[in-house]
């Protein structure tokens, strides 16, 4: 079968491998569809806890049919059509192993590349969201709005009644985001960030130099959900905002999947499917390319350009 591996840090190459062979308690993937993630673009570059190295094999998260199950496996999950979770990677390539306990049952009403639009990016932003308790009437900003969090993170908050502003990088995908649920835009490129403005929570898949400016945008009992690091590492005295804005009682979940367990996470997706069913989430999905586009797939996301998910076919 054909997988993509790191060869340098920079570059992906195609190579040959067998048939990969489940152990207990995972199961086997035809693969349809790879969601292309900055989870991957950190780990490439050394900048997660998983580093990618010569002969690695990015993506964390793909859609397809379960060919074969290891022992003690229910082999009732053959032929079943699923998302699966992969925290350590492997993605790229025509076969995949998952743990049994990572597959959720992608629904029947999306092609494949609609499920890995939602995938990961939804169960983060729902998490995140349900943890930090988002309900009607909250105030909610959603940074890096336009990413594939952000634009789930956009139309969860909306379903839960909150009112949403965006910050995002043009006012074309400000407008495309007002027709996700958003209520207001901040152009990041002309304003910066909000001026004057509070929230009673925020959605921060970016992190990076401005996390301590965006703490400070939190109202008295404020919650704000760090998700992601796609502008990179934050300077660690940022986090003194929260110390110097004691007296408003904030609150900061530092959100990772990593730490979720499999039944977390499974209700979550649960409660994706809910709002899917409702009408009131769609997948957005920016480029479907083959699989030996991987590179090109991977420096797109790099750059910030997709304006929800990108994914590789490898069939």
């Amino acid at each position: 079968m054909r997988t993509m591996v790191v060869s340098s840090p920079e570059e992906l190459a195609v190579v040959d491998a067998p048939e990969p062979v489940p152990a207990a308690g995972q199961v086997r993937i035809e693969v349809d569809a790879v969601g292309v993630g900055y989870l991957d673009v950190m780990a490439q570059r050394g900048q997660y806890r998983t580093t990618l190295g010569a002969g690695a094999v990015p993506g964390a998260e793909v859609v397809g049919r379960v060919a074969a199950v290891g022992p003690g496996t229910p082999t009732g999950l053959v032929g079943n059509r699923v998302l699966a979770v992969m925290p350590d990677f492997g993605g790229f390539a025509e076969q995949v192993l998952a743990e049994a306990d990572a597959v959720f049952p992608a629904p029947d009403e999306l092609d494949a590349a609609e499920v890995v639009g939602l995938g990961l990016n939804a169960i983060v932003a729902e998490l995140g969201l349900h943890r930090a308790g988002v309900r009607a009437g909250d105030r909610v900003l959603v940074l890096g709005a336009g990413g594939g969090i952000g634009v789930l993170a956009t139309q969860i908050a909306r379903a839960h009644g909150a009112e949403v502003t965006v910050m995002t990088s043009s006012e074309a995908r400000g407008e495309r985001l007002r027709a996700l649920g958003a209520t207001h835009v901040v152009d990041r490129n002309r304003t910066g960030s909000p001026e004057g403005e509070t929230y009673d929570l925020v959605v921060d898949p970016i992190a990076g130099p401005a996390l301590g400016k965006h703490l400070r945008l939190l109202r008295p009992n404020g919650r704000y959900v760090l998700c992601g690091g796609a502008a990179g590492i934050p300077d660690p005295q940022a986090l003194l905002s929260l110390l110097e804005d004691f007296h408003k009682s904030p609150t900061l979940f530092a959100f990772s999947l990593t730490a979720v367990s499999a039944r977390e996470r499974r209700q979550s997706w649960e409660r994706i499917m809910g709002l899917l069913a409702e009408g009131r989430l769609v997948s957005v999905v920016d480029q479907s390319l083959p699989l030996a586009e991987a590179g090109a797939a991977l420096e797109r996301v790099a750059e910030g350009k997709p304006f929800g998910k990108v994914v590789l076919h490898p069939r």
